[in-house]
């Protein structure tokens, strides 16, 4: 793609809207931000558009939503699905109201029935709208945890979990024939109203889903008993999570919820946060600040589409706040599942615990302590989802809980990704359970390392931009290939796991076998002393990622490994 060329073309093409082209003109003799708009097409990856918001082809606008969006018509129609529809939903970003509609009204001019919330809501209720609806497919505006000028856009399929294999790919080639925005059909709401293709979705289905949330709680009773001498606080940050967090808190009994007033508001440019990730540890300064003026036992944090939850924890002998990682959140509240529904006999046959492989390792020494079947799956809760489809269409195993490192857990299967709301509702009860008796999460936390293990782990990323950042990124995957270390933070590679050739090589018995699992540009470490890492691109950003992860004699010894390990693995990056 000539960059300029397509560039010149925006300005002239009546295809294109005044304020696009004012944009553009506005541009002219920022010869690096118009080759970075047009150097080449917004990529439609497995999961659908994320992307920096602005006119271009490597831009979030509503002409690549309307690309994106006429190839996935042309897959559902080739489905058969025009009749069921689309479910449509859109988080507090900037412009995200606007990208739903062009998505809703270009699927209509298809032919397709579409239902759009009438206003924001979270991801997880459109994964719980697609499974009520009916819908053949869902989308949701959103671009997650990512900075304030970014948006994305994606897709979900008829059992509420995000596009995996063979719809991704599918979807993805009808996408790829949409080569001219002309191509992207859109119509009027008023006709498409007329003919009975647009419709709106209302509260109705936020009781639905606030009940099914509900289901998932396990003694509402010990909410009641502990809850006027529980402190809560909690901020959106922004987003889509105040309403459905609060309401889910109230009709429980949680009486003392006290929300950082600054971060109550919708508002697309998170003017109190230079990002709205709740795992950045300066997003959460008024939320601490807070804590400490009402004394709260616990802090909590839900990102802009309320999939992810963030929490700190008091520690009442020291009277300070601790962070918890999503690995240890959604270990708390896995333990306590399984521990009290074991005890009150509402524990499934053949229960099973879903993780990535990139979560914390104590989820296996808890499943099997618990006697539960423990599966991993690749990167990504979508695959999770995948693991929920596969046990009912089998029969096989009950689905309790999932989780990955990334802050993102799923209890119940009324949605198929994960969902903040119900990680909030069970880490309350949890923190209720043990308030009642005289412990905190910290301490529930410190109870599980002395049972299982020291398992800590961590998240190192590396950025690198444009096309020779790309490059970079392809060179240090070809080498950590081609050419494994033998160690990393001075313990042993005792295996090795490409999931791109889907293959398992022992480096001490020298046994190759498969992976089992879908391919993926994925690199993984098994390391002596129950130590791993893995390596791999991000599917959003220009970013490597380093996982790792280590168990120790203590937290102290946890964390001595840990850094060391995180040490080498940047330094062999560079």
């Amino acid at each position: 793609m000539n960059y300029r060329n397509e560039y010149e073309r925006w300005l002239t093409d009546p295809c294109f809207d005044e304020g696009t082209k004012a944009e553009l003109l506005a541009l002219e003799g920022n010869e690096k931000e118009i080759q970075d708009r047009f150097c080449k097409r917004l990529e439609f990856g497995t999961g659908g558009l994320r992307g920096i918001i602005g006119a271009g082809t490597n831009r979030m606008n509503p002409y690549t939503v309307r690309q994106a969006t006429q190839g996935l018509a042309a897959y559902i129609l080739s489905q058969g699905g025009a009749g069921r529809g689309v479910a449509i939903a859109h988080d507090s970003r900037n412009f995200s109201p606007e990208f739903a509609r062009e998505a809703a009204l270009c699927l209509n001019a298809n032919g397709i029935r579409t239902w759009l919330f009438e206003s924001l809501r979270p991801t997880p209720e459109l994964s719980f709208a697609v499974r009520q609806l009916h819908c053949m497919a869902g989308i949701v505006i959103t671009a997650s945890h990512n900075p304030r000028e970014y948006n994305g856009y994606k897709v979900y399929w008829e059992d509420g979990a995000q596009i995996t294999p063979p719809h991704d790919r599918n979807i993805l080639d009808e996408v790829a024939k949409v080569t001219e925005f002309s191509m992207a059909k859109t119509m009027e709401e008023d006709e498409a109203r007329g003919r009975g293709l647009f419709g709106v979705v209302g509260t109705e289905l936020d009781t639905l889903y606030l009940k099914a949330l509900k289901e998932q709680c396990i003694h509402p009773e010990l909410i009641r008993k502990a809850a006027p001498e529980m402190k809560i606080v909690y901020t959106p940050l922004h987003g889509t999570g105040n309403i459905p967090v609060r309401r889910v808190l109230m009709e429980l009994g949680f009486t003392q919820v006290y929300v950082v007033e600054e971060q109550k508001k919708p508002d697309g440019s998170f003017p109190t946060v230079a990002c709205p990730n709740p795992e950045d540890e300066k997003a959460w300064t008024l939320a601490l600040d807070l804590a400490k003026k009402v004394d709260a036992d616990l802090v909590l944090a839900t990102d802009p589409d309320a999939d992810r939850l963030g929490v700190w924890v008091k520690d009442a002998h020291t009277g300070t706040y601790i962070s918890f990682t999503g690995n240890m959140s959604g270990m708390v509240i896995a333990e306590y599942i399984l521990r009290e529904r074991k005890a009150d006999g509402t524990l499934p046959e053949n229960p099973a615990l879903v993780e990535t492989i990139v979560t914390t390792d104590m989820a296996k020494a808890l499943a099997a302590d618990y006697g539960v079947a423990l599966f991993e799956v690749l990167t990504g809760f979508k695959y999770i989802g995948q693991q929920i489809r596969r046990f009912e269409e089998e029969g096989s195993f009950h689905y309790v809980f999932g989780l990955e490192e990334s802050y993102g857990c799923l209890a119940g299967t009324y949605a198929r990704d994960k969902d903040a709301c119900v990680a909030v509702m069970l880490l309350c009860e949890a923190a209720a359970f043990y308030k009642l008796q005289g412990k905190t999460l910290w301490d529930a936390m410190l109870a599980m390392y002395e049972k299982y293990g020291y398992f800590k782990e961590g998240l190192a990323t590396v950025t690198l931009k444009g096309q020779e950042g790309a490059c970079r990124i392809r060179q240090r995957m070809e080498d950590l290939r081609t050419r494994p270390p033998v160690s990393f933070g001075g313990m042993l590679v005792r295996a090795f796991r490409d999931y791109q050739a889907d293959v398992r090589k022992d480096l001490v018995t020298g046994k190759e076998e498969r992976t089992g699992l879908p391919t993926s540009n994925v690199l993984y470490y098994e390391l002596e002393d129950h130590a791993w890492c893995c390596v791999r691109p991000s599917g959003t950003e220009p970013k490597i990622k380093h996982y790792f992860g280590v168990k120790g004699n203590s937290l102290e010894d946890a964390d001595e490994k840990l850094e060391r390990l995180k040490g080498d693995l940047l330094e062999t990056g560079k």
